[in-house]
């Protein structure tokens, strides 16, 4: 079971359309995997629907959205529907199974495969990671925000612990030394604003070099 979650913000910007693609994909790749929050959207699209039925003009505030999901949290969560070994929409958008692809090396425990150009209209950059079972990121930190899901195995930081599906949020007050959990190789998809800085005493020297 995922224990991080989108916040209420952004499944409130899901559930109106106003996110990116890269950032709308990342949810959404939880979403299948995760009845609480899939729960927590399907209320939001029926609130929608019902104000624009009655095309209603209502101020509505984020708190009003915190308090409804609230509401929500404290109902029975119901089981989740068996899905279909269909593919997750990742690896129809790329054609293949994430662990197929062509990956380059960067450093010696990390790979990625950049896919950015898979959103030709979108200012972010939209990266797939593989970090190496038990093997270590550099340390760094962020020149803007990075949106991140869990796609398989785990990683540890100072945060905690993200499993398959797990969502994470950082920014530039976050510094992390990400840690790739014994048994399978790690990827993530991340979606960044702006490229990571690298803090390490010698890993400083590749930032020119980090797009």
């Amino acid at each position: 079971m995922t224990q991080h979650h989108p916040d209420s913000h952004s499944l409130m910007e899901y559930s109106a359309g106003n996110l990116s693609d890269p950032h709308a994909l990342c949810i959404r790749l939880h979403l299948d995997q995760c009845p609480h929050c899939r729960s927590r959207v399907d209320m939001l699209d029926s609130l929608g629907a019902v104000m624009m039925e009655q095309q209603t003009s209502v101020d509505v505030s984020e708190g009003m959205f915190d308090r409804i999901l609230d509401t929500i949290d404290q109902q029975p969560e119901a089981a989740p529907t068996p899905k279909k070994p269909v593919g997750n929409p990742l690896e129809r958008l790329l054609g293949s199974d994430i662990n197929t692809l062509p990956w380059k090396r960067q450093l010696a425990d990390v790979s990625v495969l950049d896919i950015t150009h898979l959103f030709p209209s979108q200012p972010e950059q939209v990266v797939l990671q593989k970090l190496t079972a038990g093997g270590k990121a550099p340390a760094h930190t962020h020149r803007g925000s990075e949106t991140t899901i869990v796609l398989q195995g785990a990683f540890s930081d100072h945060k905690g612990v993200f499993k398959q599906w797990d969502f994470v949020v950082l920014d530039q007050s976050d510094e992390h030394k990400p840690v790739a959990l014994e048994g399978d190789d790690c990827i993530t998809l991340s979606v960044l604003s702006a490229p990571v800085k690298l803090t390490g005493t010698f890993t400083r020297l590749l930032n020119p070099f980090i797009r």
